[in-house]
């Protein structure tokens, strides 16, 4: 993946986030560089979990643990970021509309490769 699709990748995921924040009480972002800088702490936290525990329990995992891992690290990157407010009925909500993003806005790309001619 090159530099420049990491960095549309995380503007993306800034704006999402400020689109939550309008929307969820008790999840609050003071601005765009707060909501940037959320979106850089989220990635590393969700790189963190999955390295440790794995793929399946990761904020990247669908169903019910991948939900609450969500909401925690929601939850866990408002100490890290200054102007972000999250409360944990916000970070539960605010994973709700996110994990709801993620399904209709892939994130990974699906290149699919033409068969080799013999």
């Amino acid at each position: 993946m090159t530099i420049f699709r990491h960095l549309v990748r995380l503007i993306v995921a800034a704006v999402v986030i400020l689109i939550v924040a309008a929307l969820v009480p008790g999840f609050q972002v003071a601005g765009f560089w707060s909501a940037l800088l959320a979106a850089v702490v989220i990635a590393v936290l969700g790189w963190i979990i999955e390295a440790l525990f794995g793929r399946d329990i990761s904020p990247f995992a669908r169903g019910i643990v991948g939900f609450l891992v969500s909401a925690f690290v929601l939850y866990l990157t408002q100490f890290f970021v200054p102007g972000m407010r999250v409360t944990i009925f916000g970070a539960l909500i605010g994973a709700l509309i996110i994990g709801l993003v993620d399904l209709f806005v892939p994130t990974r790309s699906r290149v699919i490769r033409p068969r080799e001619a013999k």
